[in-house]
């Protein structure tokens, strides 16, 4: 049975940094791509980061380009995403999901076939 586990999250204070990760079983990640999505109170979720199976793409919105980075070790089944400089805005629960070999164009919550259970990130002094 697929499985995604998130770990990594907790409260920080805004301009410090978090390592996200998603440990995954149950399906070969070389043939899936990752996204990280995320989704706070009230709001729809939202994608902020994508690596294809070949770790030759990767996605970011303009709200977390230069800040987020994604990336991925098949040997461990785990994929990763380091989050520095964040803000209070980036306050949500961050999930990852499983999809085909290619990142979508738009991020779309649909493309993506096996989700996690989600780790609450707090942004706050």
């Amino acid at each position: 049975q697929p499985q995604l586990v998130e770990s990594g999250g907790g409260l920080v204070q805004p301009g410090g940094s978090l390592r996200l990760s998603c440990a995954t079983s149950g399906f070969t990640l070389d043939y899936y791509a990752i996204g990280w999505f995320r989704q706070a109170p009230g709001k729809e979720r939202e994608g902020v980061s994508c690596i294809s199976s070949s770790d030759t793409s990767t996605y970011y919105p303009d709200s977390v380009k230069g800040r987020f980075t994604i990336s991925r070790d098949n040997a461990k089944s785990t994929v990763y995403l380091q989050m520095n400089s964040l803000k209070p805005e980036d306050t949500a629960v961050y999930y990852c999901a499983a999809g085909p070999p290619s990142c979508p164009l738009v991020p779309a919550t649909e493309w993506y076939d096996y989700w996690g259970q989600g780790t609450q990130v707090t942004v706050s002094s």
